[in-house]
C-alpha cells in the first residue's frame, strides 16, 4: 500500500469531523476569546479552515521559514458561509495533493527554519502528520471549548458529545 493511501482515508475522515466544528461557529461576536492571550473565535476558526494549505506547503516545498509566514496576512472569515468555503476549497486542493504525492516524496526531508536558525528536519510524510492532521486536531479542541463556553453545542468528534445522545 502506499503511504498515501492510508493518510487519504484518514484525511478525508478528519475533514468531516472539523467541518462539523466549523459549522457551529457563531459569528455574533467574532472578537471573543475566553483568555487575553487566545486567539479570538473569528481567528482561530479562520486558521482552522486555511490549516490544508500547509498540505501543499510540506508536499511542494523543501522547507519552511516561520519568520517570513509570521509577517502574511491571516485570513479573517466574515461569516461562516466564508469559512466553510475557505475551508472546503483548501481542504479539496490538499485531499488532490495528497492523492498525487508518492512515496519518494513523502519520505523525502522537510525543514521549517527562523530565519538562520534550523528548528527541525523530518521526513514529509511526519510534517504532513504533525502540521496538518495533528494541528487541526489541537485547534479543533481548542474550538470546541470556546463553543461551549458560548453555549453553542458541541458536536461529537469520536463518539458522541455531551450535547448529542
Amino acid at each position: 500500500m502506499a503511504l498515501n493511501e492510508s493518510m487519504l482515508a484518514e484525511y478525508k475522515q478528519e475533514a468531516v469531523l472539523t467541518k462539523k466544528m466549523l459549522e457551529r461557529v457563531p459569528f455574533d461576536n467574532p472578537i471573543w476569546k475566553p483568555h487575553e492571550k487566545s486567539m479570538t473565535i473569528q481567528r482561530l476558526a479562520s486558521h482552522i479552515a486555511e490549516i490544508p494549505v500547509w498540505m501543499m506547503r510540506t508536499l511542494d516545498m523543501d522547507g519552511m521559514d516561520f519568520s517570513i509566514l509570521a509577517q502574511q496576512e491571516r485570513f479573517h472569515a466574515k461569516d461562516n458561509e466564508e469559512l466553510l468555503k475557505k475551508f472546503d476549497d483548501m481542504y479539496t486542493q490538499a485531499y488532490n495533493a495528497l492523492n498525487l504525492a508518492t512515496d519518494e516524496q513523502l519520505m523525502g526531508n522537510w525543514s521549517a527554519r527562523r530565519g538562520e536558525q534550523l528548528v527541525f528536519v523530518m521526513p514529509r510524510v511526519v510534517a504532513i502528520r504533525k502540521w496538518v492532521f495533528s494541528h487541526t486536531i489541537h485547534h479543533r479542541a481548542q474550538l470546541s471549548v470556546y463553543l461551549r463556553l458560548n453555549n453553542v453545542p458541541v458536536p461529537g468528534m469520536y463518539g458522541p458529545s455531551a450535547d448529542e445522545k
